[in-house]
């Protein structure tokens, strides 16, 4: 959706030894992940996001899925801070927690009730859940590898979005894009992409390998969470 996507792809081959391995990991993996973010921007929830046309029933499914999400995602992100042995990182992660807690939680409040006892799909459970476990294996480098997508697809899907609606006057989901596009948000994506080609730059090759697995499970994730809002989602059983 924006230059960054055109950037990684005409980044070039995934080349040869563990030092060009290494200094390319966000690059590298954000190339690998074209066709998942492809996909992302064919998905008919990000499209009607883009043009207004989602319905109110859909947007109101996914800002409650995403609110009960984020409770989730601000605890792994709290975890990820707890195996950083750099009092910077540290404290970039707990501010990110904090904002996944109460800053962007006050855009979902001002669209649907959080107290309104939903609980997560199917799909919200299981994402959740990687990324708990992520954090319990005990790797920071796979942690970070995981958590990246959030970032990274929310910035670019915002960016894009914004890119195409212009002026965001009288857009029915003016707020939501405003805040993914935001950059701010932008500036926390790239700290958070530099964390993770530090720890990459310092991993062995099997370390390395599990942070690029990490990263794209975490955006088929991303993904599957669009898809199952657009499905409004509910356990079978």
């Amino acid at each position: 959706m924006t230059d960054s996507r055109a950037a990684g792809a005409a980044a070039g081959d995934d080349g040869a030894g563990a030092a060009g391995a290494a200094g390319a990991f966000t690059t590298r993996a954000w190339r690998r992940a074209a066709p998942i973010r492809a996909a992302i921007d064919e998905q008919p929830l990000v499209r009607g996001l883009g043009d207004g046309t989602l319905s109110e029933d859909r947007f109101n499914y996914y800002m409650t899925q995403d609110a009960l999400y984020l409770v989730e995602y601000g605890r792994v992100l709290a975890g990820v801070a707890s195996l950083s042995g750099e009092p910077d990182e540290f404290a970039f992660w707990c501010d990110c927690a904090k904002q996944a807690l109460v800053a962007e939680r006050e855009l979902h409040a001002a669209h649907v009730d959080l107290m309104s006892g939903a609980t997560a799909s199917p799909t919200c459970r299981a994402y959740t859940d990687f990324l708990h476990t992520g954090v319990a294996l005990g790797s920071y480098g796979v942690a970070v590898a995981a958590v990246l997508p959030c970032f990274w697809i929310y910035q670019d899907v915002g960016a894009g979005l914004l890119a195409r609606a212009g002026d965001l006057s009288g857009h029915p989901y003016g707020d939501w894009i405003s805040t993914y596009a935001d950059p701010a948000f932008e500036q926390s994506t790239a700290r958070a992409r530099g964390v993770a080609d530090r720890l990459a730059a310092a991993a062995g090759d099997d370390e390395r390998g599990r942070m690029h697995e990490a990263f794209a499970t975490a955006c088929r994730y991303e993904w599957m969470f669009w898809d199952a809002a657009w499905r409004m989602e509910d356990w079978p059983v």
